[in-house]
């Protein structure tokens, strides 16, 4: 499924199947999830990127074949390829474990071909390997949604009363994280939405309202995943002195004026950009160890556009997931 233009709608396409380059795997793409930023490229609210572009970093894939020197994964392997997907590994940002933070870096479903297909390439040095207990469709999210949480969650540090905006893929996830390690966590959902606050208490929140609400007691630190500017203000308030609000997602709308008392006190506002690879390994030896249960909405491949749609319009608990027909290579 191809965007040709600066927005979509996806077309459906054919094209022909590469062979690996050197260090890359070619992958029978399993699932790929539908992620919050493939919406903002669709919909043209992302600059840059490539045209025309395959959508899609959240991949589990099956190595269908091997490149010159790539060593790494079998044919036949089981794995994941999320948003970074290529850098330089040699400035400043590099060397210093921030690879995040390269300005060479290459995105998948951004910069390179992504998951919205049959097949996909990929340098196996920014894949990663999937914990066996989760099926296909149910690891997909694992790859952005989960690992962008858990950097999200790190960068919040030690906070016991965490609150989360935005209840969707990626709060799901870490809220079950942040359960298991004993936080409190408040969810804040779209204002009037009653089903997503029924869908944060099922995921073991102590406590689920409107983003416009106050939290029960005053919060250590705050992830924004909604990508509503307007909400900075709100988590800053809702935080008490010393704490942070950290800002999780590629694309925001621009934060409004607010007074400096909301951040006087040592409050901090922090943006997530990008993650690593430590970061995607991390994350699956946690999910290994954690019994987290993923919410997911099946849709054919052909079904991009009504996946993103239905993400667009909030109408998901959880995450789409896209899933391919089976062709023979």
């Amino acid at each position: 499924m191809r965007l040709r233009g600066p927005r979509g709608p996806l077309e459906e396409s054919r094209l022909p199947l590469s062979e690996p380059g050197r260090g890359q795997v070619l992958l029978e793409v399993l699932a790929c999830g539908v992620c919050r930023t493939d919406l903002h490229i669709v919909d043209g609210e992302l600059a840059g990127g490539r045209r025309p572009l395959t959508p899609g970093h959240e991949i589990v894939g099956r190595v269908a074949a091997a490149g010159a020197s790539a060593t790494r994964y079998r044919v036949g392997d089981r794995v994941g390829v999320p948003w970074l997907g290529a850098t330089c590994g040699e400035c400043d940002h590099c060397r210093a474990g921030c690879e995040n933070l390269c300005d060479e870096a290459r995105f998948t479903g951004y910069d390179l071909d992504g998951g919205y297909a049959e097949y996909v390439l990929a340098d196996e040095r920014y894949c990663v390997a999937i914990p066996p207990g989760y099926g296909d469709e149910e690891a997909a999210p694992l790859l952005c949604a989960g690992v962008i949480g858990y950097r999200s969650l790190a960068i919040a540090g030690d906070a016991r009363r965490l609150g989360i905006y935005g209840f969707g893929a990626a709060a799901h996830i870490v809220a079950q994280v942040a359960k298991h390690e004993g936080r409190a966590v408040y969810a804040f959902c779209r204002p009037g939405d009653a089903e997503a606050q029924r869908f944060a208490l099922s995921c073991g929140v102590d406590w689920a309202g409107d983003s416009t609400s106050a939290p029960p007691e005053a919060l250590d630190a705050a992830i924004l995943f909604a990508p509503v500017g307007a909400l900075v203000p709100q988590a800053l308030a809702a935080v008490r002195k010393g704490g942070s609000v950290v800002c999780g997602g590629i694309h925001m709308s621009d934060i409004p004026a607010f007074p400096y008392a909301l951040l006087w006190g040592e409050r901090r506002i922090q943006s997530v950009a990008n993650l690593t690879r430590a970061d995607a390994e991390a994350f699956m030896r946690i999910a290994a160890a954690v019994p987290l249960r993923i919410a997911t909405a099946h849709f054919a491949l052909a079904e991009a556009n009504e996946a993103l749609a239905a993400l667009r319009e909030a109408r998901l608990a959880g995450a789409a997931i896209l899933v391919p027909p089976r062709p023979p290579i």
